[in-house]
């Protein structure tokens, strides 16, 4: 099986141009990004993938032993990036897949030019040690777990308002409910895991490749403290406010979205 077809890859835009990948969070897939594709075509190749598990990618090729941590998810965007073979990227990557670009990164520099971290959490679950905001106590976390292992649909559906914000505009929230509901509930269920236990705090210093933070002004799931922590650890990255409310910028404010990212590649940073 090609990776193209593992995640579904589609590659569009300005042939020759700057390569700009987008990774979609947990509970999506790539046509999350649908409304900031085209400002991006007209000046940038645009590659677009699903998680394995997520959206038309192939089921038979998830793996609980690779994609049981972040690491297999992680390879899985390296792998991408080597079958294209369209020389060194910038990665966008929303919520969790923010955390796989800094483990790509880290890993293989040489094949980025840049990161866009979109609302990233390196961590869910409040420190109170370190005094680290996450968002989330663990309690919380665990009765989320556990409520999407007994009712993924339920329980997503019930999650998708808070994620997306924005109740003023609800049909936001129902599109989210409908990309939970595409998402095979037993992978899923897998990556909710994934996502929400991940701790990936001690890697941002890895990065060593531009990366601009981009942090919406109010997140129920990645707070403004969040953003702040993540733009401090990683050396020489800058903070990026978005006027954007909500956990899904690309669908609640896809044209802020899309400039936030157009003017990034455009500086070469």
């Amino acid at each position: 099986m090609s990776t193209r077809s593992r995640n579904h890859v589609t590659v569009s835009g300005r042939a020759g141009g700057p390569v700009v990948i987008l990774a979609h969070g947990f509970g999506c897939d790539q046509h999350m990004w649908r409304l900031v594709v085209p400002p991006l075509e007209r000046d940038f190749t645009v590659v677009l993938f699903d998680h394995v598990g997520a959206g038309r990618s192939e089921l038979s090729a998830w793996s609980p032993e690779r994609h049981s941590t972040l690491d297999g998810y992680t390879e899985d965007v390296l792998e991408i990036c080597r079958e294209l073979a369209l020389g060194p990227v910038t990665f966008a990557g929303h919520s969790v897949s923010a955390m796989m670009g800094v483990l790509a990164a880290a890993r293989e520099p040489e094949a980025f030019t840049g990161l866009v971290l979109l609302a990233p959490s390196p961590c869910f679950v409040d420190d109170p040690a370190t005094g680290c905001r996450g968002g989330f106590g663990a309690e919380d976390i665990d009765e989320l777990l556990e409520s999407l292992d007994a009712n993924y649909l339920g329980r997503s559906g019930a999650m998708a308002p808070v994620i997306m914000g924005n109740p003023e505009r609800p049909e936001l929230g129902e599109e989210l409910t409908n990309s939970f509901c595409r998402a095979d509930p037993d992978i899923a269920r897998v990556f909710a895991r994934v996502t929400f236990l991940s701790d990936n705090r001690e890697d941002l210093a890895e990065v060593g490749v531009p990366t601009p933070v981009a942090q919406c002004s109010a997140d129920a799931i990645a707070p403004p403290e969040v953003g702040a922590f993540v733009r401090a650890r990683i050396p020489g990255s800058r903070l990026v406010t978005l006027n954007a409310t909500g956990h899904c910028p690309q669908l609640a404010a896809p044209e802020e979205t899309a400039a936030a990212i157009t003017e990034f590649v455009r500086a070469g940073r």
